[in-house]
């Protein structure tokens, strides 16, 4: 079995926790994008753990976690994940951790060139975490990166090292003015950092396609959500990856195979990290409030989040774009406050009702069209069967459920493993 777990709205739905969930169902966790520009938190019976670039299946002892060539890796911040996860007990080794020999690093030099782009841009910034992640798939597209295989022979890869950083100081010194970068701080970089991973990388495409003869249920795992995906996301204030589980076998090593299944991952409420048009979006008291009850600061980076009522037309159009076959609802218990819930159902825009999601570049010019329905105003964090639920949560379950086209399988109450309901 193949399932994929994406983020169906901005990212920061929750997906992590709901993977730490249901990886106990799975032999394998496979990242397939990304770097470490987002987090995945997970709560359990040993902390909280904050996940940038490992699969959040790694809390299981019996998971095997794949990093497949469809990310970008800074080794340096691996390697500090790592050794705190080592540090709080988690076991780490070549056995149940596995990274693709064709995934490419992220460099001191990206992280550089993303923090300088950024602040040319001052106002009209994309806002970015300054993790490097836009540059170094650009290095990508160029054919110029670094890919994890290369640490496997230092030899040859140190040739090439000389060509690639002239490359980029024709950028760095011509272009930002900045200090120029040498080849001794690369192979350094390499050296300290990329040595002690050499021993985890690995045809990842190779295992997992003898999983899949075997018959082990192999999970999928996305970064971020549909509305930051490089093709159909809120261009261009996107990430630079694609966050599409249709993309998941292809980032992970294996084209050759299909999905069964599509897990969709959607919070109660909406959230956003980062800039870009948010057309849901509250303000002032209203938003104070909401992000206060969830906690919304980014995992990666400690920013507030922007946060909003739930909003329809984003989420029905995200649920498309993943193929989702179900839904799994995060964050339920965080409305637990509120007597009346807000809900975005459709944009205002040129004085026309619009339900479909529109093209990026208007987006700044609707405004949305809010219905109100009773809250449940009572913890339901308790709650651990669907009959437990209030009626007015469970209608508004039902609500989203109808209203988005997609059923809603899980409903999340809490942070814990057990903090769920099986809905059928």
């Amino acid at each position: 079995m193949l399932t994929s777990i994406c983020g169906i709205n901005w990212g920061d739905e929750g997906k992590g926790r709901m993977v730490d969930l249901l990886s106990e169902k799975f032999d394998v966790v496979c990242r397939y994008q990304g770097g470490n520009n987002a987090g995945h938190t997970v709560i359990n019976e040993r902390g909280k753990f904050i996940l940038n670039l490992l699969p959040s299946g790694i809390l299981r002892e019996d998971v095997v976690n794949v990093m497949g060539n469809g990310m970008v890796i800074d080794i340096k911040h691996l390697a500090g994940e790592m050794a705190k996860l080592k540090e709080a007990g988690v076991k780490i080794s070549p056995k149940n951790l596995k990274i693709s020999d064709r995934a490419v690093i992220t460099m001191p030099y990206n992280v550089l060139q993303d923090c300088l782009e950024e602040d040319r841009l001052a106002g009209k910034k994309f806002g970015s975490t300054r993790r490097g992640i836009a540059p170094v798939y650009a290095d990508k597209y160029f054919k110029k990166a670094f890919r994890m295989g290369e640490l496997l022979d230092p030899e040859r890869l140190y040739k090439r090292v000389a060509d690639i950083v002239e490359w980029k100081n024709l950028t760095v010194v011509g272009g930002y003015h900045a200090e120029k970068v040498t080849v001794e701080e690369i192979v350094s970089y390499f050296k300290e950092y990329g040595e002690p991973l050499k021993e985890y990388i690995c045809d990842v495409g190779l295992y997992l396609n003898e999983a899949n003869k075997a018959g082990k249920n192999i999970m999928f795992e996305a970064q971020l959500g549909a509305l930051r995906d490089i093709d159909f996301g809120i261009y261009p204030y996107t990430s630079s990856s694609s966050t599409i589980a249709a993309y998941a076998p292809i980032g992970a090593g294996v084209p050759n195979l299909q999905l069964d299944n599509s897990i969709g991952i959607m919070k109660a409420y909406s959230t956003c990290v980062g800039e870009g048009p948010f057309t849901a979006e509250y303000f002032g008291d209203k938003a104070k409030r909401l992000r206060d009850l969830g906690g919304e600061y980014g995992a990666a980076t400690g920013r507030p989040r922007r946060v909003g009522p739930f909003d329809v037309v984003a989420s029905r159009y995200g649920i498309r774009c993943q193929g989702a076959t179900e839904i799994a609802l995060t964050k339920m218990d965080v409305l637990s406050d509120y007597e009346e819930i807000e809900i975005c159902e459709a944009y205002m825009l040129n004085g026309k009702t619009i339900t479909e999601f529109p093209f990026t570049d208007v987006l700044d010019e609707c405004k949305p069209v809010f219905t109100t329905v009773k809250g449940w105003n009572c913890d339901i964090s308790a709650c651990r069967k669907k009959e437990d639920l209030p009626k007015e949560a469970l209608d508004y379950v039902r609500y989203l459920e109808k209203a988005c086209g997609c059923k809603i399988k899980y409903v999340s109450v809490g942070a814990e493993r057990d903090a769920y309901i099986e809905m059928y």
